[in-house]
């Protein structure tokens, strides 16, 4: 006994540390008691939760079982549904196949001659009058049931139709998208399924988008179309476009002539800048020498009174009013040296001139090199199966050498007219000089 109260004393030394006074062993028995009541009053209620709780879960498990077991039962009455209908539909594809016969045949033909004839008709440009039928030719290809009996012959009616209105040229009001992309609907003369034309431009029908569209570049003949619809004649002419479309379509992607020119590159900028400049130099060129030309026509009709605004005039001043006959050869020696003066202003801008004219081929040949390495590494990295490709880059090669040629050819053309101008003005003083020189030593006087 003494030895359980040393323990509980020992147990409740830190509850007994705070207080201010020491308890009995009466009071620390009965704290003792009051606290353990308190313990397991709280065990039996955690219990108490514990047992509710589990009762809960229990039922929780008990629905869920339940639930299964009416997902399971509903499984397989649906796979026995699933396989009861599987059985009728093999039942049924056997007695329409014994049902058909050899109709099968003929509905696969049709499905076929369908999807081939919507293919065809892609591109048609009756497609634009008649949007529907592609509608109705795919639906036909690609339906999996029997086609009945007015299917067959909407399809019959509808390869009638096309027949029909390939052989009428006639005028009908249709939707139309113009270059700014305006769309209204406009009357439109279709020649069969060859060409379309409104009262001012040709039409190309854009498969993808489905409708008639003005191109921005329109080949000749419209005024063909003009006559035709102001003519009341039982024959007329119209354009016929027998590709159907494919030739409109082509002159949209031929390039114009600034586009070629864009193709040229740096290279090609570089020819178009020298071909401008020599331009221009044989234009100053041109218009100084036909100056020069007028005034020297005009002195020699005045060969008394030189002038100093022309060769001729200049060349007559050092030749005096009354040269020293003495010594020949000091005065023909002056007139040479006179000559010789005025002959650089006369032929200045020349050799510049014939230096572009022999550039610009070099130039031109320079592109092409430059073009083709740069074509053949593309070939090379993407392989030689496209022609297009081949084509394209070659022909963008080839433009450098056109525009060396172009300006080439017209500055040598421009060169020798200068040159001949040039030389005859030259030849002109000369002969003016030695015949003044005979004047003088005949002693006779000047005359126009």
């Amino acid at each position: 006994m003494s030895r359980l109260f040393t323990l509980l004393l020992v147990a409740l030394l830190p509850l007994t540390a705070h207080s201010a006074e020491p308890l009995s062993p009466d009071q620390l028995l009965e704290r003792i008691r009051s606290d353990r009541a308190a313990e397991v009053s709280a065990m039996q209620a955690r219990e108490q939760a514990f047992v509710r709780d589990r009762g809960e879960q229990q039922q929780l498990l008990s629905r869920a079982r339940a639930a299964l077991a009416e997902q399971k039962a509903e499984a397989e009455r649906l796979k026995a549904d699933f396989d009861r209908q599987e059985a009728e539909l093999a039942e049924q594809e056997k007695l329409l196949a014994q049902r058909v016969g050899h109709l099968g045949e003929l509905f696969g033909v049709v499905r076929q001659s369908a999807g081939d004839i919507a293919g065809q008709w892609q591109d048609s440009l009756l497609n634009a009058q008649y949007p529907e039928r592609l509608t109705q030719l795919r639906s036909l290809a690609e339906s999996r049931a029997l086609p009945s009996a007015d299917d067959l012959d909407a399809f019959w009616m509808t390869l009638l139709e096309d027949l029909a209105a390939s052989g009428r040229v006639e005028r009908v009001p249709l939707p139309v998208v113009g270059t700014d992309g305006a769309r209204s609907e406009q009357p439109v003369l279709r020649v069969g399924s060859f060409s379309a034309f409104t009262d001012e431009a040709f039409l190309r029908y854009d498969a993808d988008a489905g409708e008639l569209l003005v191109p921005t570049r329109q080949p000749s003949g419209q005024g063909l179309v003009e006559d035709y619809l102001s003519s009341s004649d039982a024959l007329a002419t119209l354009p016929v476009d027998p590709s159907r479309g494919t030739l409109i379509a082509q002159l949209q992607r031929q390039p114009d002539l600034w586009d070629r020119v864009k193709q040229g590159g740096l290279v090609g900028g570089v020819i178009l800048v020298l071909g401008a400049v020599g331009l221009l130099l044989a234009i100053w060129r041109m218009v100084y020498l036909g100056g020069v030309g007028r005034k020297v026509g005009s002195q020699m009709r005045e060969l008394n009174q030189p002038r100093d605004d022309n060769p001729l005039g200049r060349i007559i001043g050092v030749l005096g009013p009354k040269p020293q006959l003495s010594d020949l050869e000091t005065l023909e020696l002056k007139l040479d040296e006179a000559i010789l003066q005025e002959t650089p202003p006369l032929e200045r801008g020349q050799p510049l001139l014939k230096l572009l004219a022999a550039v610009a081929p070099l130039l031109g040949l320079l592109g092409t090199v430059t073009g083709m390495i740069i074509t053949f590494q593309a070939i090379t990295q993407s392989g030689g199966g496209d022609s297009r490709l081949m084509a394209d880059g070659i022909s963008q090669a080839l433009v450098t050498t056109v525009l060396g040629l172009v300006v080439a050819i017209p500055l040598l053309f421009l060169h020798s007219l200068l040159a001949s101008r040039s030389k005859a003005l030259i030849q002109l003083l000369e002969q003016q000089s030695a015949g003044l020189i005979a004047l003088h030593l005949s002693g006779a006087p000047r005359r126009d």
